[in-house]
This record gives C-alpha cells, sequence and structure tokens, in this order.
C-alpha cells in the first residue's frame, strides 16, 4: 500500500538523520520528495506521530527527539525488554527450538557488526547493531516486545544521531556481544538477560559522554 511505503520511506529519512529533529515537514513537502500524491504521505505522518517521532504543529509535522529524561526512561525500558528477549531466547535454544543455523547467522551478524564498529563505519555499525539485537527478539518468538523494541530504538536512534561518534571502547562493545551471544547459545537464561541488561546500560552510559556512541 502506499501509505505504506510513505511510511517506511519518511521514517528511514528521519532514521538516517536527513530530516533531523527540529526539521519540519509539511504533506507538500514530503509529498514533492516522495514523488507521491499527499493522501498517503497524510497518513504517514500521522503514523509517525503515533510512533513518537514527530508531533504536529500548526503547520504540517516537526521531527523530534526525547528529552534527558525521556531518553533515561527509553534506555531503561529498553534494557528490560532486551533483557527479557535474551533470556527468552536463551530458554528456547536450551530448548531445542531454535535451529543451528539461525545461531550461526547471529554468529555472523555479530563478526560485521565488530567489524564496521572498529573501523568506524558509523550508520552501517549501528544498523548492524540494531538488526543484531532486533534477531534475538526474533529468537525470542516474542512479537509483542519485538514491535515495541522497535518503537523505542526508532526514539532512541533519532535523539542520539545527532552525537554520533566513532566507538572508542569498540573492543568492550564486541566482547559484550560475544558473551550474550554465548549465553544465548549454551542455553543460560538467567546470564543472557543480565548481560543484555547491562549491554543497554553500558551504552546509555557511554551515550552521554563525548566522543562515544553505542
Amino acid at each position: 500500500m502506499q501509505n505504506d511505503v510513505a511510511h517506511r520511506r519518511l521514517r528511514e529519512l528521519i532514521l538516517d538523520g536527513t530530516y533531523a529533529p527540529g526539521v519540519r515537514l509539511t504533506e507538500v513537502d514530503a509529498a514533492a520528495a516522495l514523488e507521491m500524491s499527499r493522501t498517503p504521505v497524510r497518513e504517514a505522518l500521522r503514523a509517525l506521530a503515533a510512533d513518537g517521532l514527530v508531533r504536529a504543529t500548526g503547520r504540517g509535522v516537526v521531527v523530534v527527539a526525547l528529552d534527558p529524561g525521556d531518553l533515561e526512561d527509553a534506555y531503561q525500558v529498553r534494557a528490560a525488554l532486551e533483557a527479557l528477549t535474551a533470556e527468552t531466547a536463551a530458554t528456547r535454544q536450551r530448548d531445542g527450538r531454535i535451529a543451528p543455523a539461525d545461531l550461526a547467522a547471529l554468529r555472523a551478524l555479530a563478526d560485521v557488526t565488530a567489524a564496521a564498529t572498529s573501523e568506524g563505519r558509523l550508520m552501517e555499525a549501528v544498523e548492524l547493531n540494531r538488526r543484531f539485537h532486533r534477531r534475538i527478539a526474533e529468537l525470542a518468538g516474542n512479537r509483542i516486545a519485538s514491535q515495541t523494541l522497535d518503537r523505542v530504538w526508532d526514539q532512541i536512534q533519532v535523539s542520539t544521531l545527532r552525537s554520533l561518534k566513532p566507538v572508542v571502547r569498540h573492543a568492550h562493545v564486541s566482547a559484550q556481544h560475544d558473551d550474550l551471544l554465548t549465553a544465548i547459545t549454551d542455553g543460560r537464561a538467567e546470564d543472557a538477560g543480565r548481560i543484555a541488561r547491562r549491554h543497554v546500560l553500558d551504552t546509555r552510559t557511554t551515550a552521554q559522554q563525548p566522543g562515544e556512541q553505542r
């Protein structure tokens, strides 16, 4: 559907920083940029407002970032949900409900994420990192958690993209990914949940420091 296409394309432009926080979007401007009619764009802007990525103004919408307090809350929610999905994925692995090929694919994704991070390919690293964590949520099989995480991830990404810098402690980040993957592979649910929560809270801390963002 045209509405879905417009929503996806506008969301991508917001998440990659093309439309940064504070930028005003009108139906006319967005429709011209997407080369679409105004009707699907209007519905897409309404959906983005419901997602918390834009807010309505007198004329069009404005891309929004979370204020520091809400950003802290978003990290706390992400930490809780990623702990849940990691723990559930490890439990499913322990019970033989995850295919070896899926774990191998997750390992490969962790490796390319580590390479992009260490080489300073910032936007690629952000996307790969998100895919790694999303894949764990998918392996957990909890659709509601996955959908909620996507929304929280979007809001965090928009709110922190402007301060994006090369990761100083990239080896630490990659080591946490490795520890998380090992715990899931071994079926150690409690450890997987603990590592996932710690990883997100460490991310929150480093995101607030100059020169680091993850």
